[in-house]
């Protein structure tokens, strides 16, 4: 079983109701992601992440079309073992001297990974892939692949 969790990036460029060369792209991934059964997953971090700037800049199509993805791929909540992991992730990366964040910054990136982390611990036959347009923070804990990449 593969899951292929959209990080925010690839989820905000495949939400945005404007048309673009970078959306068509994404939605063509997604098409034949789709079609080799893979499972798509909106973590509740990114959904966070691309709705808090949405909700700033009061973009209502975008909105919609947000919450129709969420609805549309496995929404993944976050958890309390998600969360604890990410903080070992974040204190980990700051004890080896390698944040991902600012010091006091909420660190979007550890706990979509912790999210991904704690999906693919369901089972020896279950993979896990981020896509995502930064993969350099990501690839650190888990899989984390440029959308067009992923195969």
């Amino acid at each position: 079983m593969k899951f292929i969790l959209l990080d925010t990036g690839p989820l905000g460029v495949y939400t945005n109701p404007k048309p673009s060369p970078q959306k068509q792209q994404v939605e063509e991934k997604i098409e034949e992601w789709e079609s080799k059964g893979y499972l798509l997953v909106v973590p509740e971090i990114a959904d966070f992440e691309v709705r808090r700037e949405l909700l700033r800049s009061q973009k209502v199509g975008g909105l919609k079309s947000l919450d129709a993805v969420g609805e549309r791929f496995i929404y993944l909540p976050l958890t309390t073992e998600a969360m604890r992991l990410a903080a070992q992730l974040w204190a980990e990366a700051r004890q080896q001297g390698q944040p991902t964040a600012a010091p006091f910054e909420l660190d979007g990136d550890v706990i979509l990974s912790a999210q991904a982390q704690a999906l693919g611990r369901m089972g020896s036959e279950v993979e896990v892939i981020v896509a995502t347009f930064n993969t350099r923070h990501i690839s650190r804990y888990i899989t984390a692949m440029q959308p067009v990449d992923i195969t």
